[in-house]
């Protein structure tokens, strides 16, 4: 695996506020019209949403990613599990260090990834497509090839 600089996934945490509607006897209830979407430099034009976290503490983390039809995502890695369910739209991954279109497995609404620490992976998206991720922190994303790190440039 070459080697990269690890920059923090969760830098935007503190930005956007965990979206709670209620909280009752150790429950915590989010309704998708109250969830607060933000931005990350991580993922240029998708949107992004930190539903439990911070993700840079460990703690249980649950976010939500919105990406644009025709959305890539270079190979990286993640210091933790990286589990991903798909909400809506088509969100395709491969795993490696190169992104090989003909290697995409399409995960529809309802499917899930799972992704062990360390785990070279890719995707794209057909439609816009939503995805939730949950893991436990501290939680980082590194580019494989430096170059395709967008919080670089």
């Amino acid at each position: 695996m070459k080697t990269s600089t690890t920059l923090a996934v969760f830098a935007f945490a503190a930005l956007l506020p965990i979206s709670v509607l209620a909280q009752h006897h150790g429950q915590e209830f989010v309704t998708a019209k109250d969830i607060k979407w933000g931005t990350t430099p991580s993922l240029p034009g998708a949107k992004f949403a930190v539903l439990q976290g911070p993700m840079n503490e460990a703690k249980q983390f649950i976010a939500r990613i919105q990406f644009p039809d025709g959305y890539k995502i270079p190979p990286h890695f993640h210091s933790g599990i990286e589990h991903v369910t798909v909400i809506s739209g088509t969100f395709a991954m491969g795993h490696g260090e190169k992104f090989d279109q003909a290697k995409l497995t399409p995960l529809r609404p309802g499917d899930v990834a799972i992704m062990q620490p360390k785990t070279p992976h890719y995707a794209a998206t057909t439609g816009p497509t939503e995805v939730q991720i949950h893991g436990v922190g501290p939680w980082t994303l590194t580019y494989v090839d430096p170059k395709d790190d967008p919080r670089s440039k």
